[in-house]
């Protein structure tokens, strides 16, 4: 859990304390009234993960739905895990005032044709999260075999290879890592995996090229 959530010498071994599980609450609530600012990725992140804990409401005054704790729970500790360690070139906070709604951004390895990218993203997370993945879609145009024209990603972190184990800031240092090493095996877009396979310089130019034109700086 993130240092902002403190623990008590009542803690047992069987889960939280009503403090623990009050304070929860607490940077639940405040992330998910947050009003949308249009802040940066990181500050976002800093400013949700330091100032939450300030804001202090009851359990029983609580306006969140019983059958959504568990998934905003989940998310506001990653929200905190993030500020306090975020992924290497690669942000991500709520977009505004809905705690299921992330913008994050991605910028392109140096080892890439992607490098001096930018590239930014949307996160819809499911409300049982952890259970089932979050979805995620390239707002910025991108060439890449494993990316639709509509920013669709093919990643089977995503898919069928996701558990509850993982996080989101796994999947962006998953999906950095898919912009150094594409998966040809398994595109989106059939004619830029055979163009890789069988031409990779010229794939490598067209890449950079998109990336200059849709995703600088």
């Amino acid at each position: 859990m993130a240092a902002s959530v403190g623990t008590t010498s009542e803690d047992t071994s069987g889960g939280r304390t009503a403090r623990e599980a009050k304070t929860m609450d607490s940077v639940v609530e405040a992330a998910a009234a947050r009003t949308a600012s249009d802040p940066s990725p990181a500050e976002a992140t800093a400013t949700a993960a330091q100032g939450t804990t300030h804001r202090k409401r009851s359990a029983r005054g609580s306006s969140i739905p019983p059958e959504l704790r568990g998934s905003m729970r989940r998310i506001a500790k990653e929200l905190a895990e993030m500020a306090r360690d975020p992924p290497c070139n690669c942000s991500a906070a709520p977009a505004g005032s809905n705690l299921f709604e992330w913008r994050a951004t991605i910028m392109g390895p140096e080892d890439s044709p992607y490098s001096g990218g930018v590239f930014h993203l949307d996160i819809k997370f499911p409300k049982d999260y952890p259970f089932k993945p979050p979805k995620l879609r390239f707002k910025t145009r991108i060439y890449h075999c494993n990316v639709s024209a509509s920013g669709e990603i093919c990643l089977d972190i995503l898919k069928d290879k996701w558990s509850p184990a993982l996080t989101l800031s796994k999947v962006l240092v998953s999906l950095s890592s898919l912009l150094t090493d594409p998966n040809p095996a398994d595109p989106l877009e059939a004619s830029i995996a055979q163009l890789l396979i069988h031409d990779k310089p010229k794939h490598d130019a067209r890449a950079r090229e998109y990336t200059l034109r849709h995703a600088s700086a």
